[in-house]
């Protein structure tokens, strides 16, 4: 742990992708009704963020805590299909708001309702990758909130603490900002002992900061702090930064943007771009080879250039789009990634240049790569 007058903030100004996870406590009041000025005031601090150039992702909880007034219940249901109802509401009336504020403040926002399995499954994980993205490059604000709804293993405590850190890592965020109703970690529960000291920053994780975390928080919420060390570990492992912040703090976001010591810093490994994609790439099973020419082998080990057609020469195995396969050039494996294109369509414009796939492949090309660096693993 270190004292708050250390450096570890020093990098945040020149940030540029940051991931902003908000709680349900800080979403309604304790009635269950919506915080309207909270809301207003996290949509124009966003915005602001959007107007001095940094790319802004916002994962929300709600939807439940926002629904279930609506429909006639006085506290949370404990019956999973009614949890799911709830959500259902929730969502809409959610969004709306987010929209008309975001649109008042001069900005367009996307949503999109993911669970954590969107992340360990291949095909789905390139959608959601590409699209968050296009979102990002688009200019648009991309909310993202689990898909409550129709999900019933992934209504439990914390799933958007984690989520989060998910999202940060498949965006390659620069840091996730977590705004709940705490001021941070503290080095024991603040509500058992009234000397409790909050903890501004932690240069190195270790478990032994789980100890300090409690259970569920609010009973409106699902998380409690042990979710928010959890998000901190996939964050920090991730190489991505973290801070843990009272979202009633004015300004909050602006002022942690500028390097202010508001809440708890969890600082991030020195992690390799390409170990980052190692998890979604290495932990699922490889479904065939994609053979390539040594000039391709050569772009990839030193250009970082994506897989184009134009390089291939073969493949081995039957595979489908978004499945993992390994590149090989004669009897090395070069790489490995997420193919955009089935083995059988590989065969149709392997060799190809991009002006030559349309008619290759007897329509217009839904990708130009066939797979995209940011979805490919150099093996060293």
């Amino acid at each position: 742990m270190s004292s708050p007058d250390t450096l570890c903030r020093k990098a945040i100004p020149r940030m540029k992708r940051i991931v902003v996870k908000v709680g349900t406590s800080s979403l309604t009041y304790d009635n269950g009704k919506i915080n309207l000025r909270f809301l207003d005031h996290l949509a124009r601090q966003i915005s602001d963020l959007k107007n001095r150039g940094l790319q802004v992702i916002l994962v929300t909880s709600g939807a439940i805590g926002i629904g279930f007034p609506e429909l006639g219940f006085k506290e949370k249901p404990a019956y999973l299909p009614y949890k799911q109802a709830s959500a259902a509401v929730g969502q809409g009336i959610l969004m709306n708001i987010y929209e008309h504020l975001f649109r008042e403040y001069g900005h367009v926002v996307g949503q999109l309702l993911l669970t954590k399995g969107d992340a360990v499954n291949s095909k789905r994980y390139l959608h959601m990758h590409g699209t968050l993205l296009s979102l990002l490059e688009l200019g648009a604000v991309p909310i993202i909130n689990e898909n409550d709804a129709v999900t019933a293993d992934e209504i439990k405590i914390g799933d958007n603490d984690t989520l989060s850190a998910i999202v940060a890592s498949i965006a390659e965020a620069d840091l996730l900002i977590i705004l709940s109703d705490i001021d941070g970690l503290y080095d024991s529960d603040p509500r058992k002992n009234k000397n409790a000291c909050l903890i501004h920053e932690v240069p190195v994780f270790t478990r032994d900061i789980f100890r300090m975390a409690g259970g569920a928080g609010t009973s409106q919420g699902t998380g409690g702090m042990y979710t928010k060390i959890q998000a901190a570990e996939i964050c920090v492992h991730s190489g991505i930064d973290m801070v843990i912040a009272k979202s009633t703090i004015p300004e909050v976001l602006e002022r942690i943007m500028d390097g202010e010591n508001i809440g708890t810093f969890f600082k991030g490994e020195n992690v390799h771009p390409q170990l980052k994609k190692r998890d979604i790439i290495i932990g699922t099973a490889v479904k065939g080879k994609i053979l390539v020419d040594e000039g391709c082998r050569r772009a990839l080990l030193t250009k970082g250039s994506s897989l184009l057609p134009v390089g291939i020469i073969g493949t081995e195995g039957r595979f489908s789009e978004g499945d993992t396969v390994a590149v090989y050039c004669q009897n090395d494996e070069v790489a490995r990634g997420i193919t955009h294109y089935s083995s059988e369509d590989i065969g149709l414009i392997k060799g190809l240049h991009t002006e030559q796939l349309k008619e290759g492949l007897g329509m217009e090309p839904p990708y130009d790569t066939v797979i995209h660096r940011d979805n490919l693993l150099v093996m060293k």
